[in-house]
C-alpha cells in the first residue's frame, strides 16, 4: 500500500465540485437515475451487485457477479471487478501509467495477442499499490467501454467522452459529464 504523500493531503482540500450541490447546468435525475453531479469528492466506492460482463474481440474477458463503482463529482461511474473475475491469460500489462489523486498509482492492461507479445493498446487498468483510501480493492481492473464492450447488468455501457477518461455510462446515470465538449475546468 502506498503512503499518502503530505502535498498530495493539501491539494485534495483545494477540490472545488465535491457532489453537495449540483450546479444549475446539470441534467435532473429521473426515477431510477442518478446526477454525476451529486456524487461526492474524494469518490465514493459503492458495492454493485449487478453482473458485469467484459468482451473483447476474442471473448469474453471478465465475468463478475459483483463489483464495485467508483463514483465521483462530474464523471459516470467506473466499475471495477475483482482480479479474480479475469479470464485466465486473457491480459498483460501494458505500456503506460498514470496517477489519481484519490487511488494512487495505476498501470494498465492490454488483451494478450500473438501479434504484440500483450503490450498492445490499453484496455483498463488497476492499482496495484494503492493509496489507503482503496486499498481494499488493490489489483481490481477496470475497463475502457470504448475499447472493449462493457456490460452492466446486460445494458452496454457507453465510453466517457475525451479518450484518457473510463466511466461507464449507462442509463441510469445522467450529465453532462466531465471530458464532454465544453467542460474543461470541471
Amino acid at each position: 500500500m502506498a503512503t499518502t504523500p503530505d502535498w498530495l493531503r493539501q491539494a485534495r482540500e483545494h477540490w472545488v465540485n465535491r457532489g453537495d450541490q449540483r450546479p444549475d447546468f446539470a441534467a435532473e435525475p429521473g426515477p431510477g437515475q442518478e446526477s454525476v453531479w451529486d456524487y461526492p469528492r474524494p469518490p465514493a466506492v459503492v458495492p454493485d451487485s449487478r453482473p458485469i460482463e467484459v468482451d473483447g474481440p476474442n471473448g469474453p474477458i471478465a465475468r463478475a457477479a459483483h463489483s464495485i463503482k467508483v463514483c465521483e463529482t462530474s464523471h459516470p461511474p467506473s466499475f471495477y471487478v475483482p482480479a479474480d473475475s479475469i479470464v485466465d491469460g486473457s491480459l498483460s500489462v501494458t505500456f503506460g501509467s498514470s496517477h489519481c489523486e484519490w487511488k494512487g498509482a495505476a498501470e494498465y492492461v492490454a488483451i494478450v495477442s500473438d501479434a504484440d507479445g500483450g503490450r498492445g493498446e490499453p484496455v483498463g487498468w488497476r492499482y496495484p499499490s494503492p493509496y489507503p483510501e482503496f486499498a481494499e480493492y488493490a489489483g481490481w481492473v477496470s475497463f475502457y467501454p470504448g475499447r472493449v464492450e462493457c456490460r452492466v447488468a446486460g445494458e452496454l455501457a457507453r465510453p466517457q467522452a475525451g479518450g484518457f477518461y473510463g466511466g461507464w455510462i449507462t442509463d441510469d446515470v445522467v450529465g453532462p459529464f466531465k471530458g464532454e465538449p465544453g467542460t474543461s475546468g470541471w
